[in-house]
């Protein structure tokens, strides 16, 4: 079973902890209470493999920032929830999203963002269309609508972060083995050694070799009779 660490982040009051709770025991929580850390564990097979999410609800108040920091670097995968009642609370999300790249330090983090509190039509100041504007910025991150009351979307966003955790630690694993696979070919098979290369005679020895070599077939060279006519 391996385990996999998720952080929910957002504003205040935009649901977080409802949605934890409802994917997590099933129930909604109505009433806002608000939150400083609450960790939730929930065994769950995905594709096939047995999880074992821990489960972060952090703070969405300014204060507990520090905090947070902390959180984030310890943190797997992440949950980015803003209330579509809300708009100041989608802007906040602009800013938790770079810090989690800050702090990460990578372009390539699983992420998931969740627009809660779409079952309140009539309070809704922000569109569908909103949330995948964001989405398309961020670079097509997964985006759900949810509700925390009806449970819509709230199991889907939690499995689609955990399915990119797996895939990331997947290439990892593929390139770091492809590594040692061409690390141990390189020792296997290391480059031949350069042969050494016939000694050039520099230019006063190649000359006087020439006068020698001339000298030599000059004297070998048999004489030729000389003719006489006689008349």
């Amino acid at each position: 079973m391996r385990d996999y660490k998720i952080v929910v982040l957002g504003a205040g009051g935009v649901g977080k902890s409802s949605v934890t709770v409802q994917f997590v025991q099933g129930v909604y929580v109505e009433s806002y209470d608000p939150t400083i850390e609450d960790s939730y564990r929930k065994q769950i097979e995905i594709d096939g493999r047995a999880c074992d999410l821990e489960i972060l609800d952090t703070a969405g108040i300014a204060q507990f920032t520090a905090m947070r920091e902390l959180y984030i670097k310890s943190g797997k995968g992440f949950l980015l929830v803003y209330s579509v009642t809300d708009e100041n609370s989608l802007k906040e999300l602009l800013s938790l999203r770079e810090q989690v790249l800050r702090i990460k330090d990578s372009d390539n983090v699983p992420m998931v963002l969740i627009g809660n509190k779409c079952d309140l039509e009539n309070d809704r100041v922000l569109s569908i269309d909103d949330g995948i504007k964001v989405s398309e910025d961020w670079g097509m991150v997964p985006f759900y609508e949810t509700s925390a009351m009806y449970k819509t979307n709230v199991d889907d966003a939690f499995i689609d972060v955990v399915r990119q955790i797996m895939r990331k630690e997947a290439a990892t694993s593929a390139e770091k083995k492809q590594a040692k696979e061409a690390q141990k070919q390189k020792e296997a098979n290391p480059p031949a050694k350069a042969e050494p290369s016939a000694r050039v005679p520099d230019s006063k020895e190649g000359a006087d070799h020439a006068r020698s070599k001339q000298s030599s077939a000059t004297k070998q060279a048999p004489s030729k009779s000389k003719c006489c006519t006689i008349v």
